[in-house]
């Protein structure tokens, strides 16, 4: 379900991408903008971004190997991570260059309507790409904010195109204002700062990408709330009477690793331990789809080692 509503999220933003770029493109033949120019490599590199992610995705369909045991669902992190070394290598990199040379060297611009023209046009197709994220984030957002939600999220498709359709809709306000000001004033130093703040905005978007894809290549763990369910849900207070230790990882967006050693009750035979661990596990299942590998450890709670340590 979280996978599907990514896919389409990308789709989206790849199809109104792809539309825009070409526009700018020729936007900035016609008129000369800096500004144009700087959404147009924006676009191409979002394009490009959206279709790594889809690779991604279909590489992370691969079947387990003895070399990969755990499946090659984590590649979806990596080319998250690749499509924010992206973003600011080729978006806000070339936009920050581009505005310090057209500040230094100001030109004027020719046509400036016609680049008014694709730049509104272009939220329009940009405001719909970002609508449909929005749409296909809400069921895995929750009650959390979107903050929280692009900090927090395992799936790394919908908030980086989240992050991607918004950073594209403030740079063409802030292209539509450099445009603008520019006419108004007749002094083309401001299309120079558009395509400056322009990549400066994409830069901060890129570091924010950077920092959470890292961490999730890394490997980062259960959420705090799926985490207190783990340690509700796998003792039943007869045989496994609690979590003596408890460690988690994800393995990839829709993959969660869950080992635990559980304080089994003394006596307890072999027959009856296994029907309370494939039980247990069936529970943490039930309440953690995401919980797929599970490896519990028996064994007795002795003096001095606190639950959960």
């Amino acid at each position: 379900m979280a996978a599907h509503g990514g896919k389409k999220a990308i789709l989206a933003a790849l199809f109104a991408n792809a539309g825009i770029a070409v526009a700018k493109f020729v936007g900035f033949i016609i008129t000369g903008s800096s500004s144009m120019l700087a959404e147009a490599v924006h676009s191409v590199a979002d394009t490009s971004n959206q279709g790594l992610l889809l690779l991604g995705h279909r590489r992370a369909q691969r079947e387990a190997t003895r070399l990969h045991p755990f499946g090659y669902g984590r590649s979806r992190y990596f080319y998250s991570f690749v499509v924010a070394l992206v973003l600011f290598t080729l978006g806000s990199m070339f936009a920050i260059y581009e505005g310090i040379h057209k500040i230094q060297h100001p030109e004027g611009l020719t046509s400036p309507m016609v680049a008014v023209v694709i730049l509104l046009v272009a939220i329009g197709l940009e405001t719909y790409s970002f609508a449909t994220a929005i749409k296909e984030s809400r069921p895995l957002k929750g009650s959390s904010s979107w903050w929280g939600f692009i900090r927090n999220s395992r799936q790394p498709e919908l908030p980086v195109v989240l992050l991607e359709d918004l950073g594209a809709l403030v740079g063409l306000i802030l292209a539509l204002l450099g445009v603008g000001l520019t006419v108004i004033t007749d002094d083309p130093i401001w299309d120079g700062i558009g395509t400056l703040s322009i990549g400066v905005l994409l830069g901060i978007i890129a570091v924010i990408l950077i920092i959470e894809m890292k961490s999730l290549l890394i490997g980062e763990g259960a959420t705090d709330a799926q985490l207190d369910r783990v340690f509700a849900e796998l003792p039943d207070h007869v045989t496994i009477r609690g979590v003596i230790h408890c460690r988690t990882q994800y393995i990839g967006p829709d993959e969660l690793l869950i080992a635990a050693k559980l304080n089994i009750a003394p006596g307890t035979s072999i027959q009856q331990l296994a029907a309370a661990i494939d039980a247990a596990e069936a529970r943490v299942r039930d309440a953690i789809p995401a919980a797929r590998m599970i490896y519990l450890e028996p064994d007795l709670k002795r003096a001095g080692i606190p639950a959960g340590e």
